[in-house]
């Protein structure tokens, strides 16, 4: 089994899934390679089909050289060359771009199970991932809703959080971290599954997140649910019965976290420094937030695997696939991200490992 050594810290090797391979991810992953091939601070591997990376270098017109590699602890060639560790799914026969096709799920399905299996090993620092497409992967048999649900059963982990790192023009360094109590749920159901129990834990989930990531002592902000934080009860209960308990709850075991927090401002005190991060309470609150602050710079990072994962927030886009012109910008910060997160690798296997209290 191969591990991280020191140097491989000063220089993490990261794996790049480029998700489905007749998709925007074999050219936004293959811009992201080729613009930091070299940099002696990382080292990134495009996981994925080697004919995938090569139609997608045609398509882009760029001058690099790809190289299929066997092992991750392969010295990087240096300007110009993109290691590429081929999952061999494909082979020659690609289907084409933009369509729904089972066997481009198998081969998407194939590369983050193979950098999945490299994270749990000590091989790789990391996993970044590409845009898959839910409708491939079940053609291709897969079981599991999406990435999250995939890298759960590959970890042995039943519970993750998502973590969006918001990139911060107002105060450069300090980024907005934005958690979610809710995710893939209506918003009916959403605000059922928020009590004063669920709410607690999900802030206490939260604040060691933040710490795990490399922020020391951090300052939580609970955004509220209702208009105005629900005018004392005015315009909703829920300030009252769930979020303000669960609060106290927490200020009683030490954080420091603050709110209920009107929506409307939360976010903006978020990202002048008030707070390190905020916790959205269902998915269009604090998507919207992120997105429209910066579309193309906010990333994923999955919270509660002991692997260090982070992702484009964005789909496959076949309707521009295959035609160079996609954006790779939440692919760089996604990868740029999983290079500064690099370091707390340990502090995340530690603190993540199934069974870890």
């Amino acid at each position: 089994m191969n591990t991280l050594g020191e140097n491989a810290m000063t220089r993490p090797v990261l794996a790049l899934t480029v998700g489905d391979p007749v998709g925007i991810g074999p050219e936004i992953t293959l811009a992201t390679l080729a613009e930091h091939a070299g940099d002696p601070a990382h080292h990134g591997i495009a996981v994925g089909d080697l004919g995938a990376l090569e139609r997608a270098r045609a398509a882009l017109g760029l001058d690099v050289e790809l190289r299929s590699v066997s092992s991750w602890d392969t010295e990087p060639a240096g300007p110009g060359v993109v290691d590429v560790f081929d999952v061999g799914v494909l082979g020659a026969d690609l289907p084409a771009w933009g369509q729904v096709d089972a066997r481009a799920g198998r081969a998407a399905v194939v590369a983050i199970e193979t950098a999945t299996r490299a994270a749990l090993d000590g091989a790789v620092a990391g996993v970044v991932t590409g845009p898959i497409n839910k409708e491939a992967i079940w053609a291709a048999g897969s079981e599991h809703l999406g990435h999250t649900e995939m890298l759960g059963a590959l970890t042995g982990v039943t519970e993750q959080d998502t973590m969006f790192v918001v990139r911060n023009t107002h105060q450069p360094g300090h980024h907005l971290r934005i958690f979610f109590a809710t995710r893939h749920l209506s918003l009916r159901k959403a605000l059922d599954k928020i009590t004063r129990e669920t709410q607690l834990g999900s802030i206490q989930r939260a604040a060691q997140a933040l710490e795990i990531f490399g922020v020391p002592s951090p300052r939580l902000a609970v955004a509220a649910i209702n208009p105005h934080g629900g005018e004392n009860g005015a315009f909703g209960d829920e300030e009252i019965v769930h979020l303000a308990p669960a609060v106290a709850d927490a200020q009683g075991l030490g954080l420091d976290v603050a709110g209920p927090i009107p929506a409307d401002s939360v976010f903006h005190h978020g990202l002048t420094g008030r707070y390190d991060g905020v916790l959205s309470q269902y998915h269009d609150q604090g998507h919207i937030a992120a997105k429209t602050f910066d579309f193309d710079g906010t990333i994923s990072v999955t919270v509660g695997l002991p692997i260090l994962r982070t992702s484009v927030d964005h789909g496959t886009a076949f309707d521009i696939a295959g035609q160079g012109v996609a954006d790779a910008g939440t692919m760089r910060s996604a990868y740029l991200a999983a290079v500064e997160y690099a370091p707390f690798v340990d502090g995340i296997r530690a603190a993540y490992r199934p069974g870890a209290a």
